[in-house]
This record gives structure tokens, sequence and C-alpha cells, in this order.
């Protein structure tokens, strides 16, 4: 199990950009996980925005897709969401969270539910104002 500690939220107007970081706090790496970014509203269910796995595999949900990406760093040691053109529904409080390697594309995420994950950050407030 890895300590995730994310950072990056805050408010930003319509049609900015943000990027959110999460990285393992007693150190190491992301190599051997399975990683994504959710975010959640008060009064409903978390979902997954976007996953990438422990082999380069990247996938994002279809509401963010060309407008966030998923992305590490060279050392596998950060784990980014850079978010663009954001909009009033993406307000919402972004959790980063890790687990076993392999069915990590949003579609399998869905399909698992969250039992699977089983590391999870504090989370980071997004707030996009129009």
């Amino acid at each position: 199990q890895v300590h995730l500690v994310e950072s990056g939220g805050g408010s930003v107007q319509a049609g900015g950009s943000l990027r959110l970081s999460c990285t393992p706090s007693g150190g190491g790496t992301f190599s051997a996980y399975c990683m994504a970014w959710f975010r959640q509203v008060p009064g409903k269910e978390r979902e997954p925005v976007a996953s990438a796995d422990s082999n380069g595999a990247l996938s994002h949900a279809n509401s963010v897709k060309d407008r966030f990406a998923i992305f590490l760093d060279d050392t596998r040691q950060t784990l980014y969401l850079h978010m663009d053109s954001l909009q009033a529904e993406d307000t919402a409080m972004y959790y980063c969270a890790a687990k076993a390697p392999g069915r990590c594309t949003i579609a399998s995420i869905r399909r698992a539910g969250l039992a699977p994950w089983t590391s999870w950050g504090q989370g980071t407030q997004v707030t996009v104002t129009s």
C-alpha cells in the first residue's frame, strides 16, 4: 500500500487551467501500480476521470477527453492531471488513487467499482467559477 498526497487544486474561472499532482508520501515510485484520478461532488458517486497503468497505457473519461491529460513524470514519482478548458461541471474534490496493475481503463474501472483501489489521497478541491 502506498500513501498518496495530492496538491494543485484551487479556484479558477471557466476556461482556465489547473494541474494536479500526486506523490507517494514515503518516497518510492508508481511503477508497479495502476494510478488514477477520481472526482466526487457531494451527493454523487466518486467517478474515474483518467488512469495510467504500469505499462504506460493511459485512459480518459469521455467527459474530459481532449481537455484533461494524465501523465507521470520520467521518474514515475509524480502523477499529474493537467486540466484545460475547465467548466463549472468540473467542480469537485479530486482524488489520486492506486491499485494493482491491469484492468486500468476507465471502462474497466467503472465496471469494477472502488473496491480494488487500495490507496487514496486526501483529496484536493477544484472549483470552477463562471
